[in-house]
């Protein structure tokens, strides 16, 4: 029987390779962005934090989340995310995020729009890549 170490190496594997098609830079859901990750773009692009929050952002519930082109992309957005190293810790995190994989429904729901999931990947699977990429306590 395989250990939870050996079903966590071959979870990552086969669960997610992403293909870089842009699928889950698009809908208007919004992706929030931490202090941290305001921090972070803003040196990358050579912008004022708060510069950057005024140019790139719309306030949602008095939160930050990066805005949208007109067809629905991300801001960044531009056949490729053009800031690919800095990215927000919610796309960091895709498509491992722990509230949308309470049900593992959604995994499969997820995986209908992007075509770097794997459709068959086991829920074991999906639940250990969860686990293996819960935030971590920022300061």
């Amino acid at each position: 029987m395989p250990s939870d170490e050996d079903l966590e190496k071959d979870s990552d594997a086969s669960a997610f390779s992403c293909t870089q098609c842009g699928e889950c830079c698009i809908g208007y859901g919004g992706t929030f962005v931490t202090d941290q990750d305001i921090e972070k773009i803003s040196i990358h692009i050579g912008v004022d934090p708060h510069r950057f929050v005024e140019k790139f952002c719309c306030l949602s519930g008095g939160r930050p989340v990066l805005a949208q082109q007109v067809d629905g992309h991300c801001v960044f957005w531009d056949k490729v995310c053009t800031i690919h190293p800095v990215k927000p810790k919610l796309c960091r995190k895709w498509p491992y995020i722990e509230s949308l994989l309470i049900d593992f429904d959604n995994w499969k729901i997820m995986a209908s729009m992007c075509p770097g999931i794997n459709k068959k990947a086991p829920p074991h699977g999906i639940k250990a890549m969860v686990k293996k990429t819960r935030p971590s306590r920022d300061p």
